[in-house]
């Protein structure tokens, strides 16, 4: 997904470059880069709803999160077949698409970022402070939780669904695509639609967040350092900081390269053509980056939660896959000594890690 601000065509005097080049480029890296994140993200996100069905009696508070986290992902895959066939041949599917596609993008963003905000601040108040933030016993406020992110990442989008549409190019061998597009409200409204849908963005959908979640994790480690923690405590933090670190890599290029478009915006007129297809290249690939994001979780709980691939592993045996494991299963006294320290979003007792 390009998420564009295009004030190019504002100023009569600004240089009319051949996009010619850029849109080669595009047509032949998002095609491929989207049919690998797509087969992999599916499948892979696709066992991981297998593996919480399957367990659904013994879910977690972390568990309830990782379910909302999988399904933002799956939303946000469904688009990429749409976004890789305007890569090659335009954007044919109309304007209410465009706007649903473009707003999904943003909303797996938030809800990413905002449900990892959530389970971290659940992780500091229940390690650092000993308090629960959540309970088992009450499922309806982790639920109300959830759909509070959902509700509050669709808010944050309405800009997305005011400005997202399908617009020709002529620059673009009159090409169509899906944008951001400010010109049908007028001129000035292109810079201050600019400002304020980057500013919502990165503020409260990228910088607060991400303060939180550092905050949250520094106050984690130390005190898992300096205290005497279980094994499985740890273990299972780790995987929550290993989770939050990949979203980090994943995201933080995207929203350095639109914080450095938009902070580049007022002197576009003086942008070279050269400038502006390096931005635009930096756009296409980071945004890959950030769909890339959706089918790392599952191969990250894979490869670093135990119980995770116990349950894989119990359903493929299941299944007639005759596959031998290593991984040890706890004893009851262990079992019920993880499950005493916190019912709080107990992440020792998750499915997932």
């Amino acid at each position: 997904m390009e998420n564009e601000y295009d004030n190019n065509n504002t100023n009569g005097n600004a240089q009319v470059c051949d996009l010619g080049h850029r849109m080669h480029f595009k047509a032949r890296f998002v095609p491929v880069m989207y049919s690998l994140v797509f087969v992999v993200g599916v499948l892979g996100n696709g066992t991981l709803l297998g593996v919480l069905f399957r367990s659904r009696r013994g879910w977690s508070v972390t568990d309830t999160f990782i379910l909302h986290l999988c399904v933002a992902d799956i939303l946000l895959l469904f688009t990429l077949p749409l976004w890789a066939s305007e890569a090659v041949n335009g954007w044919t599917f109309g304007t209410p698409l465009c706007k649903v596609a473009g707003a999904v993008f943003m909303i797996n963003l938030y809800c990413g970022i905002f449900l990892l905000a959530c389970i971290s601040l659940d992780r500091y108040l229940s390690i650092v402070h000993a308090t629960q933030m959540y309970s088992r016993r009450n499922p309806c406020v982790v639920q109300g939780s959830c759909l509070f992110v959902w509700f509050f990442s669709l808010l944050l989008s309405i800009p997305d669904w005011l400005f997202f549409k399908a617009q020709t190019d002529v620059r673009r061998n009159n090409m169509t695509e899906c944008i951001h597009s400010y010109f049908m409200y007028g001129t000035e409204a292109i810079k201050v639609g600019s400002m304020v849908t980057s500013l919502i963005s990165h503020v409260l959908g990228f910088l607060l967040p991400s303060a939180v979640l550092i905050f949250c994790y520094t106050c984690i480690l130390r005190r898992l350092r300096c205290g005497t923690h279980g094994l499985q405590k740890q273990r299972a933090t780790r995987v929550i900081v290993v989770v939050v670190a990949v979203f980090f890599l994943c995201w933080s290029p995207y929203n350095i390269t639109l914080m450095v478009y938009m902070l580049s915006s007022d002197s576009s007129n003086n942008q070279t053509c050269d400038g502006g297809a390096r931005m635009e290249r930096a756009k296409i690939i980071t945004s890959s980056l950030g769909y890339l994001h959706c089918s790392l979780n599952p191969i990250l709980y894979a490869f670093v939660g135990v119980k995770f691939r116990r349950q894989l592993l119990d359903i493929l045996n299941s299944l007639g896959c005759n596959i031998k494991t290593t991984v040890h299963r706890p004893s009851m006294a262990s079992s019920r000594k993880s499950s005493v320290w916190s019912e709080s979003g107990d992440t020792t007792n998750s499915v997932a890690v």
